[in-house]
């Protein structure tokens, strides 16, 4: 998130780039740890509005977070490649050794099924705006994932119940948070609350 970090703080933003270990604990105990410290950092620093930029497993812990604390301080919320739906990568691999000690625990919460942590999150009620990646560079991941995918979320499953508005780049997985344009469209929604729509692909 590195070149996210930089854009955003050319464009005036003050930003906490948080790492954590994304394989060591539920999604519902990263939520907490990761998320509350967060913002536990943004509250020391004076924030009178915190927004949230996330990559992937990132969008679903500030989902759980929220579903279960009022942030008053709430500002606006992107979302680069997020299983909001859950991956069908989790559920043809999940049960694999090799997945489960890439991925940890979080990582197998992430099917598709309606009692996955993302369906079982439900809607959401703030500004959310979501960016979906529509190229690959995991041709095994694809093939299972139905539609347009990044490679390892389908540009369907990105959508959730309630989002503000939702676009789609030529984009990869792994790169999405460097991508000039998904940088320039997280820079536009934090800013006004919608993306440019006319640099997206129509979808």
């Amino acid at each position: 998130m590195k070149s996210m970090e930089e854009s955003l703080v050319r464009a005036g933003f003050r930003v906490s780039n948080v790492n954590y270990p994304s394989r060591s604990a539920s999604i519902e105990q990263l939520s907490e740890d990761v998320i509350g410290q967060s913002v536990t950092e943004c509250r020391r620093d004076g924030a009178s509005t915190i927004h949230f930029v996330t990559h992937s497993l990132g969008g679903i812990l500030v989902r759980s977070y929220l579903s279960r604390h009022q942030l008053s301080e709430l500002g606006r919320v992107v979302m680069l490649g997020p299983p909001n739906q859950g991956s069908e990568v989790v559920d043809k691999l999940g049960r694999l050794w090799l997945f489960k000690v890439i991925n940890g625990p979080a990582g197998q919460q992430l099917g598709t099924n309606r009692d996955s942590v993302p369906n079982k999150l439900g809607p959401v009620n703030y500004c959310l705006g979501v960016i979906a990646g529509n190229r690959s560079v995991n041709w095994i991941n694809s093939i299972l994932i139905p539609g347009r995918d990044d490679g390892k979320v389908s540009v369907e499953r990105t959508k959730v119940e309630g989002m503000t508005d939702h676009i789609v780049l030529p984009a990869t997985h792994p790169f999405i948070m460097q991508n000039r344009l998904a940088i320039q469209q997280t820079i536009k929604f934090l800013r006004s609350g919608i993306f440019d729509h006319p640099n997206a692909i129509q979808h």
